[in-house]
């Protein structure tokens, strides 16, 4: 029989900590985050409209993935769409290579990893950040709609954020666009038999979620989204973003 783990009460104080050890070390590291959000916000805040690219950081440039970002992130830059990147390797740098050769802006949001991360060269703009959440924060603020191509843990992360923020109503409902039906089947099939059948999650929510193959198809799909009412913020989409 395993011991009793004693745990300390609620009403139990927190031990106190030393004057000087650690307390002014946390607050400057809140100002170092505070910066990285103004930064960012004003380097970004003037970038209309713009497509964030999810996906693996190990695809290699000769594969039919890479090939494949690289062709949508081209089609939407020439149709006027700033892209935004992780600003690394893989579908990144494809996203970052396809958009830096269209007429649109080309933009990196770099991570520093204790394995750095390598920035690729195909960016008109190059944002550096040390703190994952504030560089999630600006994939999802300054996004009109995400393209999600095969990834991993990463992606899986950002996709399923973004998409909870839909779903709860936290940020605009905005284009979700999975690309490869192959690769996204299993997680899809997943979703429909466990978390709608076991009433995790509602039947229409899987709404929010679109799977398109095909490069023009993805253009116009976001296009047909925003034809009714423009690319610009509506004042509500305006005030979910600013209290995200």
């Amino acid at each position: 029989m395993s011991a009793k783990i004693k745990l300390p009460k609620i009403s139990e104080p927190w031990p106190a900590v030393p004057a000087g050890q650690g307390s002014a070390r946390e607050a400057w590291r809140v100002f170092g985050i505070m910066s990285e959000f103004v930064e960012a916000t004003d380097r970004l805040s003037a970038i209309r409209p713009a497509v964030s690219f999810f996906g693996s950081a190990r695809t290699k440039p000769d594969t039919e993935v890479y090939l494949l970002t690289e062709t949508i992130a081209r089609l939407l830059s020439d149709a006027g769409f700033a892209v935004i990147s992780g600003g690394g390797p893989g579908v990144m740098e494809a996203a970052n290579k396809g958009a830096f050769a269209g007429k649109s802006p080309s933009i990196g949001l770099n991570i520093q990893l204790p394995m750095e991360q390598k920035s690729n060269p195909y960016q008109d703009v190059s944002q550096t950040f040390r703190h994952f959440f504030a560089r999630k924060y600006m994939f999802v603020r300054f996004a009109t709609a995400y393209v999600v191509m095969p990834g991993g843990f990463g992606t899986l992360d950002e996709v399923l954020e973004a998409l909870t923020l839909i779903q709860t109503k936290k940020s605009p409902r905005i284009p979700l666009i999975l690309v490869g039906s192959r690769f996204w089947a299993g997680m899809l099939d997943w979703f429909r038999s466990h978390l709608v059948a076991e009433g995790m999650i509602s039947p229409e929510d899987l709404d929010l979620l679109q799977v398109i193959d095909d490069p023009q198809q993805i253009v116009a799909a976001i296009f047909k989204h925003y034809e009714r009412r423009g690319f610009e913020r509506l004042p509500e989409e305006h005030e979910l973003l600013l209290n995200l």
